[in-house]
């Protein structure tokens, strides 16, 4: 995991305070091809802590105001929308609420839906927050509380959530470095593989997209400590054991023999090109891996086989994506009918997309008055998903999957202790 990108985030400022003019037909005219997809396909992303204040509808709002000023993104995206300026109050009044509740016993799993409804009011922002409140004072965890944020991912990613844990300016500006260029004839390249491979993969979705299935939400905390003990005594890096304490649960033995997965994972890199979007600092990578054998001989499996995968250059990948991406929209122009749920529900050849945000540390004035636990996930319609949040105390699990497969997940725990117990 390297650390958080920066670049462009001036530029973007400047554009910004350039008071650019109201997207009244299309909303998404300064969407990236990239943000353009997610958008399409009603992705959605939830943070989720506690705090030891006492919030009321007026300090919710003022939040609200604090975050924008952070992450000006959030004032993109929507019909009317003036990217760079403060929300009108009617605005803020709309997409913040805040109840009462008797405990936090169920938190957050009991808030933890597709969150869609982001979606269905375009005059609104794309983003939600909201607060629960216990009545009778904090608990014996000093939690007064409890705070989600939900947003279009079209927005928001973990490297932002990261960031405004820290109290810090998220904009994005422009993320590809246009200094560091990429030949023309390798661009070329990116670009014919997109032209070849999207009607492709637009026909395959039609006909392979699952069939609409309940998906559910759990989350799992752990120790920090016990994943580090876990990784020291394999000799691994942590990050495998996390990604195959997931996996070994879901898939080991699955039918009864040994089940070949193929997942997509996340990384942050510094090396940052004039390809890559202009939005999201993230790439994404593609490994495979067969679920067989005892436990620790597959956490070193997918320890090894991380290492081969991101000793290559990680950034192929990601052009052929962006290119992708540009050709969706593209032919989306052309003929929209074909770009319906079903597509968007298609998710490739994946079995599982694994997500390890940066190190979430909260830091500054935002964040004040804020603990652990911190949870952050992510929904997309027919995918399994896991997303990893490491603090200072706990790393939190938070999966988004099919109800068959959600409970497989309820192993994690013991599997991680039949590794500290050896």
């Amino acid at each position: 995991m390297k650390s958080l990108s920066t670049i462009g985030a001036k530029a973007g400022t400047d554009a910004l305070a350039g008071g650019l003019p109201p997207t009244v037909r299309d909303p998404l005219t300064y969407f990236t091809n990239f943000q353009w997809f997610v958008f399409q396909a009603r992705n959605t992303v939830f943070y989720t802590a506690y705090s030891s204040q006492r919030f009321d509808a007026e300090m919710l709002k003022s939040l609200v105001v604090r975050i924008v000023s952070l992450a000006p993104q959030l004032t993109h995206g929507f019909i009317g929308a003036r990217p760079g300026e403060a929300l009108p109050h009617n605005l803020i009044d709309a997409i913040t609420s805040i109840t009462e509740v008797d405990g936090f016993e169920d938190f957050p799993n009991t808030w933890l839906e597709p969150g869609l409804d982001i979606y269905d009011t375009p005059k609104l922002p794309l983003f939600r927050v909201q607060a629960a409140v216990r009545r009778d004072g904090p608990d014996d965890a000093g939690r007064h509380t409890a705070i989600m944020v939900r947003s279009s991912h079209a927005l928001m990613e973990g490297s932002d959530s990261a960031l405004l844990n820290r109290s810090q300016f998220t904009g994005h500006g422009s993320q590809s470095d246009k200094s560091n260029r990429v030949p023309w004839f390798e661009k070329l390249g990116y670009r014919s593989v997109a032209a070849v491979m999207a009607p492709f993969h637009l026909v395959a979705a039609h006909f392979l997209s699952p069939d609409k299935v309940e998906m559910g939400f759990e989350t799992q905390l752990f120790d920090r400590q016990d994943l580090r003990r876990a990784a020291a005594r394999l000799g691994v890096r942590q990050r495998a054991v996390m990604f195959a304490l997931v996996l070994y649960s879901i898939f080991h033995r699955e039918a009864g023999k040994p089940r070949k997965v193929r997942i997509a994972y996340t990384t942050l890199t510094d090396d940052r090109r004039d390809a890559d979007d202009d939005f999201f600092r993230v790439r994404t990578l593609d490994a495979k891996h067969v679920v067989d054998g005892s436990l620790e001989d597959f956490i070193r499996a997918v320890d090894a086989r991380v290492g081969e995968v991101e000793n290559r250059d990680i950034a192929r990948r990601q052009f052929v994506l962006n290119a992708m991406f540009g050709a969706h929209r593209f032919l989306a122009g052309l003929m929209p009918f074909a770009y319906n749920e079903r597509f968007f529900r298609y998710s490739g050849p994946y079995d599982a997309v694994l997500t390890l945000v940066p190190p979430h540390r909260l830091y500054g004035n935002l964040t004040l008055g804020m603990l652990e636990p911190i949870f952050c996930g992510s929904y997309h319609p027919g995918t399994s998903l896991c997303t990893y949040v490491p603090a200072r105390k706990y790393v939190s699990f938070a999966y988004t999957m099919p109800k068959p497969r959600l409970d497989r997940i309820g192993s994690v725990p013991d599997l991680l202790k039949s590794i500290l117990d050896g």
